[in-house]
């Protein structure tokens, strides 16, 4: 009777996380196929000899394209960029909402994106900018998935679970309870296989893990935020390899309370990733108050 109250009570709690996990991408989300002009969702765009790279942006578990990328994606293509946000991993196609999927299915699906942007913009590399569960796929994508590494010439992860996440502690709770097959199940069931595959010591997490996750060529930042309440725990997120940028939000902005969410609509992450995709021409990062959930 113990262990079914705790795994009811563990239930509840992971229901509210994972609510909080995708409420704002839904509730801001735009439709899949939606497009803005300047260059945001637009394949009659052409890169430019100064951006010469189309940038790929990968929503995170609940979101979608052009939902998630309300802040990022039209501060891009205003800078003179390509700019695409499509929705992955749908499970329920008529609904805008993605991320659901295996993570392998969703790489698959990220990559034929890829080649659809190279093809249609006539650019030979794009640079893969990815949020959340984007970010994990966007370290996962070069690594595994045969062929992308020599496409991609820059990556920016915002928060990724890059070595799995303990959903703001509740899988250290279900362990704690000897309930995680239980959690496991009812994430399953409830149509999120990914859930499953990010959180902390998942196989999925340990075959990005093994061996370096970086591949030559490629160029990495990871961005995250000390007030991330829900990538847990704090580091969870930065490769710790050669050549990669690991950044905090506050070591540039140390008031700015943005969480996990809130990244993806932080005009000071907006910079960062800016100075990222082009650092020959670094920009003042301006500091902003992002949303702190």
């Amino acid at each position: 009777m113990e262990a079914t109250m705790g795994f009811s009570s563990f239930r509840r709690a992971l229901g509210i996380c994972l609510a909080a996990l995708v409420a704002v991408p839904v509730l801001q989300a735009a439709p899949a196929s939606a497009a803005s002009s300047s260059g945001f969702n637009d394949y009659d765009c052409r890169p430019s000899a100064a951006h010469p790279n189309p940038v790929v942006l990968l929503h995170g578990l609940g979101g979608n394209g052009p939902g998630n990328f309300l802040t990022l994606g039209p501060a891009l293509a205003a800078a003179g960029y390509c700019v695409y946000a499509e929705t992955y991993g749908e499970a329920l196609p008529p609904i805008p909402v993605g991320g659901f999927q295996p993570i392998d299915a969703s790489a698959r699906e990220v990559s034929a994106l890829i080649d659809k942007v190279l093809t249609r913009t006539g650019a030979s590399k794009v640079d893969l900018i990815g949020h959340s569960e984007g970010g994990f796929l966007s370290l996962y994508i070069p690594k595994f998935v045969p062929g992308k590494a020599a496409r991609i010439d820059r990556v920016v992860a915002i928060a990724p679970p890059t070595h799995g996440t303990s959903f703001a502690g509740l899988v250290a709770i279900a362990r704690g309870l000897g309930i995680m097959d239980q959690v496991n199940q009812v994430m399953a069931t409830a149509g999120c296989k990914a859930c499953t595959e990010l959180t902390t010591d998942a196989p999925t997490v340990a075959k990005l893990d093994s061996g370096p996750i970086t591949r030559p060529g490629v160029t990495y930042t990871v961005i995250a935020s000390t007030s991330d309440v829900l990538v847990t725990p704090k580091g969870v997120s930065f490769v710790d390899e050669p050549g990669v940028t690991n950044t905090y939000v506050q070591d540039h902005c140390p008031n700015d309370p943005v969480g996990h969410i809130g990244l993806a609509y932080d005009t000071t992450v907006a910079d960062l990733v800016t100075n990222a995709i082009d650092p020959a021409h670094p920009r003042p990062v301006t500091c902003g108050t992002g949303l702190p959930f």
